[in-house]
């Protein structure tokens, strides 16, 4: 199953719910949707600093994880950048591939 980065960024309304109910619940709640779409967190770590939190989650497809973002991202209560992460594995796949590309001004 794809794995996905996603960086979170709280907005005061998102803050106060989590002074309000707390990391382990605003995780829970994560881990709630992420089962309710197919998918499972594998981390998740709240930060400080330009970033609040960091999690990573395995969703079925591109798609999934796209309708994620829209969602969390339309609530107002937090900012979310969502990155696909590659396996080793894939990187070697992807040295195998060849791919005609012509560079500007060339």
């Amino acid at each position: 199953m794809p794995k996905f980065l996603v960086r979170a960024n709280y907005k005061a309304e998102g803050l106060k719910g989590i002074m309000k109910d707390g990391g382990t619940a605003r995780r829970s709640a994560v881990e709630q949707m992420a089962a309710g779409f197919g998918g499972r967190v594998e981390a998740f770590y709240f930060a400080f600093g330009d970033t609040d939190a960091f999690v990573i989650v395995d969703a079925p497809d591109n798609v999934t994880a796209a309708a994620v973002a829209l969602a969390v991202n339309s609530s107002g209560a937090v900012t979310a950048t969502t990155t696909p992460l590659l396996t080793p594995e894939e990187i070697d796949q992807a040295t195998k591939k060849s791919v005609k590309y012509r560079a500007p001004g060339s």
